[in-house]
């Protein structure tokens, strides 16, 4: 697989990676033996980085991963993202040295290690991007070994911009994909000037970019797709992009007649993420062998025509802008 460099961590890694909130919670239930099944077909078609968090499945999702990197041959490495932050209430007081240190305690234990190898604050409250003390506090971290690199996971274009900002930021996850285009008005550009990896998360749109659902389909109780849909239970963005499931599915029929022949809808997409030479590596989700294989075949795809990337932005343009750019 295709690799590039996740910004400052200067770590090699496949464009294609893994989202592993399935193997946590709120998805569905996914029992332990078919999570590591998916790590394993994931990891042998050339993914060689995995993004966790510890309220994934509370932490949950981070001890099978965990497992499962421990279960590698020698020779054979894993980049493991983390992220903290998500376990109290996201007040920018909580974000401190001490609850720093307690939440990196807790995903060295359930992880299995020393040193963590990329940890992220997890889409924190806005004023905590410009607290001076918050960064150094991770500075120190780093010096103590706790973690080699650090960056942030987040919710909007700003946010992402001022954590780009911070001299020791290595890496920005951020929702991109073909229903969230705002990323490409500044954030990447300015991520690509300052080399700061990009990690475009959601790229499916919860599913959506699949095509496999329609105005039939239904969602477990479970399912953040059922409980989340208009930010219940947190940002309303990271359920199908913020965009209404209605309109998604307009969108998505239009994209259909883009795709390139012999790929599925979830490999254009990513093909139309991976196309973007500032994100370091896609992270798409999956909750068996079968959607992990090909979700990292899409790094084989040949680069889409220009005229195809101008026909997204035009759907993008007449269905989808108006809901979500501004917004996020």
């Amino acid at each position: 697989m295709q690799e590039r460099t996740l910004g400052r961590t200067g770590v090699p890694v496949g464009v294609v990676g893994l989202g592993a909130w399935q193997l946590g919670a709120d998805w569905g239930q996914v029992d332990e033996d078919d999570a590591l099944a998916t790590l394993a077909a994931a990891h042998e078609a050339g993914v060689t980085f995995i993004d966790t968090a510890d309220v994934y499945g509370d932490g949950r999702s981070e001890r099978i991963v965990g497992q499962f990197v421990r279960s590698l041959p020698a020779g054979r490495t894993v980049t493991v993202a983390t992220k903290m932050g998500r376990r109290v209430p996201q007040e920018p007081a909580n974000y401190n040295p001490g609850n720093f240190r307690a939440w990196n305690d807790r995903s060295r234990e359930n992880l299995g290690v020393d040193t963590l190898d990329l940890v992220q604050l997890h889409c924190p409250p806005t004023p905590v991007y410009h607290s001076d003390a918050v960064f150094d506090s991770l500075d120190e971290m780093v010096e103590e070994g706790r973690f080699r690199s650090y960056g942030v996971s987040v919710e909007t274009a700003a946010e992402a911009l001022a954590a780009i900002a911070r001299p020791n930021v290595a890496s920005v996850q951020i929702i991109f994909n073909m229903l969230r285009l705002k990323p490409l008005d500044e954030v990447l550009p300015a991520a690509e000037k300052a080399g700061v990896g990009i990690i475009a998360r959601v790229p499916l749109a919860s599913g959506l970019l699949s095509g496999r659902y329609d105005e039939h389909t239904t969602f477990g109780a479970d399912d953040h797709r059922t409980y989340n849909r208009h930010g219940e239970a947190f940002d309303q963005g990271e359920t199908f992009s913020g965009v209404d499931y209605g309109t998604g599915l307009a969108a998505v029929r239009r994209l259909a007649a883009l795709k390139p022949a012999g790929a599925t809808m979830s490999q254009f997409a990513l093909r139309w993420i991976i196309d973007h030479p500032a994100v370091s590596v896609v992270i798409p989700g999956a909750r068996n062998g079968a959607q992990a294989r090909g979700n990292a075949e899409a790094a084989a795809l040949a680069p889409l025509p220009e005229q195809t990337h101008a026909a997204v932005a035009e759907v993008y343009d007449e269905l989808v802008r108006k809901s979500v750019h501004e917004r996020w």
